[in-house]
């Protein structure tokens, strides 16, 4: 079908039929649009075209630099040891446990079972952001500890893909250096617009955003980088940023969870094959159990460990065991360089994928944590951007954002 309209129709509505869905069951909307786009590519012929190409990787970029945003300086030099502890962990456990199952219980080549550990040693910062806004904890100590956890599970994957298989070729040293610039400057952009046309209906400072986080993505593609690594660095630059000024949050939230986002997920589901993983299916479960059962050993007692009651350290745990963006990543560097092929991708990326699915569904279904009284009021404004009157005032209220 060539008609660009009705494909687009097609994508929209079935984000649509994802959004009551979840607004039904009370499941985060990223598992719905996930789960759809399985149904969509095996069932309904939903193929990506190169304009959803562009937008489901630039929601991914878009939601990766938010979640980065999220993580207020402040609340991560607080958090900075329980992080630093649980998202090390969280990365050094799943990679080493399936690194071992692929190259010595299956005889895989190193080079691929070195792609295995650290496709499922990643978390998903884009389904743990959705989930933390979606139900409001983004905005509470357990929401920012769970997200600077997510972005040290995340660096640890950058970095060992870097160490273990990069090639630091000038283009690639001049990307570092472009970032390390952009995330000097960027901070200074912001302020300087936010001062001189703060309120703009055709909002400069997003559009700002957009061209630094374009630039540096199209330098990443140059490079042979992703662009989702540079943004969520620059998202943890601007945090200050957007600390100050809520509204500019709330209006990206709204961009890319209305636009950008579903496209992403759809994608994500439409890529799983049925057939394939009906064929793999024992290494499959094989490779979800291995990453599930290494994040549960070492994330739940390094969650205890800090304080957190084991309601809170389950949910930390499922959260920190999800995994969607980073690990595709891994895994197409993989294929695209011959270090695996196409069978063992399908197997990885539906292991990827599958874990960010049944984790999320098991921490929002039976481990979320309960909001009550004002500060679940407190919550819903500080999510909405609305007041809904005064209250009486607590002890020990914390201070407004």
């Amino acid at each position: 079908m060539d008609n660009v309209n009705l494909i687009a129709a097609l994508w929209v509505g079935l984000a649509l039929v994802a959004s009551l869905v979840s607004i039904r069951l009370g499941i985060s909307v990223a598992l719905i649009e996930i789960a759809l786009g399985v149904v969509g590519g095996n069932v309904l012929g939903l193929q990506p075209t190169s304009w959803i190409d562009f937008l489901a990787s630039f929601g991914a970029v878009l939601l990766t630099f938010l979640a980065g945003a999220e993580i207020d300086p402040e609340s991560l030099r607080r958090h900075l040891r329980p992080s630093l502890v649980i998202g090390g962990i969280s990365f050094a456990v799943p990679f080493l446990g399936a690194f071992a199952v692929a190259y010595v219980a299956l005889g895989w080549t190193l080079p691929a079972s070195e792609i295995a550990g650290l496709a499922l040693s990643t978390t998903s910062v884009a389904v743990v952001y959705a989930v933390m806004i979606e139900t409001g904890l983004a905005s509470r100590e357990l929401g920012k500890l769970i997200l600077a956890a997510c972005f040290v599970t995340d660096l640890g994957t950058v970095v060992f893909l870097g160490v273990l298989f990069a090639n630091l070729d000038p283009l690639l040293i001049a990307f570092a250096v472009a970032t390390a610039v952009a995330l000097v400057l960027a901070p200074r952009g912001m302020r300087l617009l936010a001062s001189r046309v703060p309120g703009r209906v055709s909002e400069p400072e997003i559009k700002f955003l957009f061209l630094v986080l374009l630039g540096l993505g199209g330098f990443a593609q140059v490079a042979g980088s992703e662009a989702v690594l540079p943004a969520y660095l620059l998202g943890l630059a601007l945090a200050g940023v957007f600390v100050a000024d809520r509204v500019l949050v709330h209006r990206m939230r709204a961009t890319a969870f209305s636009l950008l986002t579903p496209f992403y997920f759809l994608k994500a589901g439409s890529l799983v094959s049925l057939p394939a993983m009906a064929a793999g299916a024992g290494l499959i479960g094989l490779f979800l159990g291995v990453k599930l059962v290494a994040k549960l050993a070492g994330v739940w007692p390094a969650a205890r460990a800090f304080g957190l009651p084991p309601r809170d350290a389950n949910y930390t745990t499922l959260l920190m065991s999800t995994g969607l963006t980073f690990g595709t990543i891994a895994a197409l560097f993989g294929l695209t360089h011959g270090y695996i092929d196409q069978a063992t991708y399908t197997i990885l990326v539906t292991v990827v994928i599958l874990s960010a699915v049944v984790p999320t569904l098991i921490a929002t279904t039976f481990f979320e944590p309960h909001l009550a009284g004002a500060e679940a009021i407190e919550e819903f404004e500080a999510a909405e951007g609305i007041d809904l009157g005064p209250r009486e005032p607590r002890a020990a209220a914390p201070a407004a954002e």
